[in-house]
């Protein structure tokens, strides 16, 4: 590796490939690691504040685990809460209460626990939307980025485990939900269900079960997908935003060490402060105001974590009846009738899954669209990828509908509206909301082009109006400096592709499919200024009629 006084470095795939060919060993990978070079740039921190606050579940988690009791078997609770003295619950549950009100610093800790949760799922999603806003999943990349999909799942199942951990009101209906969607399930629903939870819900063994995979599975799946990921970031070199002498062949920041190790040791500390702040002074999740689980009342005002919020709101959105066409089907069979609940498997399965079927096959599609099989080192800026970033947007309504009606029985409450109308609203924007952000964001980033390339011909407006001797008013325009130029117009130009024939001189559906999404794609399209235009808008001295031609700046 090359580093100048910038701390720039620049590096290869071949070598790469020297140097696990002539130096091995844990000692000189560390040093290499030591000499890694990183950019410095805040949207870089959400990745950090994911893995500071994982290490924060795993301290807690640590100090939890030693004194709470998995058990579903049957006590009386007789601990220091005098308002459920004599109350009945599952051993979990009440060890869960002495936690809180008997060991010393266990409510704290368990409020570390959960907020870290929280925040580790948040800022893990985050660190994906700003990888999938900028480009940075493109090649060589790919992998990496289904490696961060499955580790936001896995974050998912984590919480999901851990949030049903103390057995009482309102994680039972969350697992009451995992039961009734396992029961849709035509002839084994029923074999799943009394298997995960050892018998008839809400069973002897699921507490114990969730347990195991919340303290052991889990968190080594993480473990190791965290180590995989910051393999392939050290190997493929980190991505870092175009500016001047920033090229896809080099990476400028500031190095391991000692740099950025005391950099990032201080911000771990910044994260637990503020982690700590938060648990010591805001109350979240009071099972002592739920109550243990009682599968025989049905409870109003209950959402899971945010997180699994979407896959709740689904099954609210999703109707039983549609007219005359119901979505319960009976199947028959040779040995009686099974029934298929489409009502309930539909919600829980298929949003879901898509949202991450196209999220994990997009770097592909995007790369047969585009036809685009460079290596890519440097990020784009949103706008400069409408159609990217529309995508991204649509996707991020699609989830935040079903998000927003997890909460729609509080929504009707608290705003006094009725319930009815809340979910038909939001089932209207279930499908709407997607296609209206879409082309609201692609118009927005267009919009967004175009005045770059006016500030880049003609400047930044200075608010000054200018009389001519003639008697004419014009407002005056500052020359922006040559940084402020070079990111306004260094991005690709990306055009649409028309279908081309292959070597028998054929054209085949899948091509012709994948020129008329990237005409979908890349119709509307801001080119960047070009050197001719700048040198023209420059000889004008910023006079309009300089700008150029239509056909040459913008192409339908």
């Amino acid at each position: 590796m090359t580093t100048t006084n910038e701390y720039q470095a620049t590096t290869s795939t071949g070598r790469i490939a020297n140097f696990v060919d002539s130096r091995v060993g844990a000692s000189a990978i560390v040093k290499e690691f030591g000499r890694k070079i990183f950019p410095d740039h805040w949207s870089f921190m959400f990745g950090e504040v994911a893995m500071y606050t994982f290490v924060l579940l795993l301290l807690s988690g640590t100090f939890l685990t030693f004194f709470f009791d998995p058990s579903m078997a049957h006590v009386v609770y007789d601990g220091s809460y005098v308002p459920m003295k004599g109350l009945g619950m599952s051993t979990a549950m009440s060890s869960t209460m002495e936690i809180s009100f008997d060991v010393r610093g266990g409510l704290f800790m368990r409020q570390v626990h959960h907020w870290s949760a929280l925040l580790f799922v948040a800022s893990l999603s985050v660190h994906m939307l700003r990888v999938f806003f900028t480009g940075a999943f493109r090649r060589p990349r790919e992998l990496n980025w289904v490696v961060g999909g499955v580790l936001l799942i896995m974050g998912l199942a984590a919480g999901f485990t851990g949030y049903s951990l103390p057995d009482d009101l309102l994680s039972g209906n969350g697992l009451r939900i995992i039961d009734g969607v396992m029961k849709a399930l035509p002839i084994v629903g029923t074999y799943l269900s009394m298997f995960f939870f050892g018998g008839e819900f809400p069973g002897e063994h699921v507490i114990p079960r969730l347990y195991s995979l919340h303290i052991m599975i889990v968190p080594a799946v993480i473990i190791l997908l965290i180590v995989i990921h910051l393999f392939m970031v050290v190997t493929h070199k980190h991505t870092q935003y175009p500016g001047p002498g920033r090229t896809n062949d080099n990476v400028v920041g500031f190095p391991v060490g000692p740099v950025y190790a005391a950099k990032a040791g201080g911000f771990f500390f910044i994260v637990f402060g503020i982690v700590a702040f938060i648990a010591g002074l805001f109350q979240i999740n009071p099972i002592w105001n739920y109550g243990p689980y009682d599968p025989s009342p049905v409870s109003a005002g209950t959402q899971p974590d945010w997180y699994i919020g979407f896959v709740d709101g689904a099954l609210r959105l999703m109707p039983g009846v549609l007219g005359n066409f119901s979505f319960e089907w009976h199947i028959p069979f040779p040995w009686g009738t099974n029934t298929l609940v489409l009502s309930v498997l539909l919600p829980a399965l298929v949003p879901a899954g898509a949202l991450f079927a196209v999220m994990f096959a997009w770097p592909w599609i995007e790369r047969w669209v585009t036809k685009d099989n460079r290596e890519h080192h440097l990020l784009d800026r949103p706008r400069n990828a409408p159609f990217r970033t529309a995508m991204g947007v649509a996707g991020v309504i699609f989830y935040s509908v079903m998000w927003a009606a997890a909460s729609s029985d509080l929504i009707a409450t608290h705003f006094h509206v009725a319930l009815n109308d809340v979910t038909y609203w939001l089932r209207a924007l279930f499908f709407i909301g997607p296609i209206l952000g879409f082309w609201l964001t692609r118009r927005i980033c267009l919009s967004l082009q175009r005045k770059d390339r006016e500030i880049v011909l003609h400047g930044r407006e200075a608010g000054i109006i200018q009389m001519s001797p003639e008697g004419g008013f014009s407002e005056k325009h500052e020359e922006i400096d040559v940084y402020k130029r070079y990111l306004l117009t260094n991005f690709v130009d990306r055009q649409y592709i028309p279908a081309e024939p292959d070597a028998a001189g054929h054209i085949s559906r899948k091509e012709k499919r994948r020129a008329m999404i990237s005409k979908f794609f890349f119709e509307d399209r801001v080119a960047p200024v070009t050197p001719s235009e700048l040198e023209a808008a420059h000889a004008a001295h910023g006079h309009h009629e300089v700008e150029g031609d239509k056909q040459d700046s913008i192409e339908k």
